[in-house]
């Protein structure tokens, strides 16, 4: 009987690229079913408000950590809302819902057309899930390791009301110098 053992699971450089955007892809689509299968289990165990709770606490440290990253392995040397503007390009988030950011002087806008955590919810009859709290935490650790005069404004995020094109709209400034 012969055995098999696994020592490396991919070898990326074997890859062609479609299959390396298939792999991508897979990778983004897990990224999401884990963080929302947490929340669901969280939540079925200990109810809604401890699940925001620990939902507001991850994100808050995985955003800032996923800035540090990004900032070192993708040598995003610049500051202040250009440099956050460069940063989340690479943000997994980022890169799954398709944030809209517009750049204007001394602010930026970032706009969620679609979110598919709240898709998915009402696609369930479950209601949107406030997420305003955990989004401002993730937003602010994110924008403070990129530079700490970075400031977070919520616009409107779900449970407030919003319009039909956009979920949840964020501003970005600067402290004055």
């Amino acid at each position: 009987m012969s055995r098999s053992f696994m020592r490396g699971a991919m070898d990326f450089d074997a890859m062609d690229k479609e299959e390396l955007r298939k792999y991508l892809d897979f990778l983004m689509w897990h990224y999401r079913v884990v963080d929302a299968f947490w929340y669901v289990a969280i939540e079925e165990e200990l109810g809604a408000d401890r699940a925001d709770h620990f939902n507001e606490r991850v994100w808050d440290k995985a955003a800032g950590l996923a800035a540090e990253s990004i900032v070192k392995r993708f040598d995003v040397r610049v500051k202040g809302l250009d440099g956050l503007i460069a940063a989340q390009r690479y943000f997994p988030w980022a890169i799954i819902v398709g944030y809209d950011i517009e750049r204007s002087g001394d602010e930026m806008i970032l706009s969620v057309p679609e979110c598919p955590v709240q898709k998915a919810r009402l696609a369930r009859s479950l209601g949107e899930y406030n997420c305003k709290e955990m989004h401002r935490r993730e937003f602010t650790s994110f924008a403070r390791a990129i530079d700490p005069a970075i400031r977070v404004e919520c616009i409107h995020a779900p449970l407030d009301p919003h319009p039909p094109e956009r979920v949840c709209q964020w501003r970005f400034t600067m402290d004055a110098p």
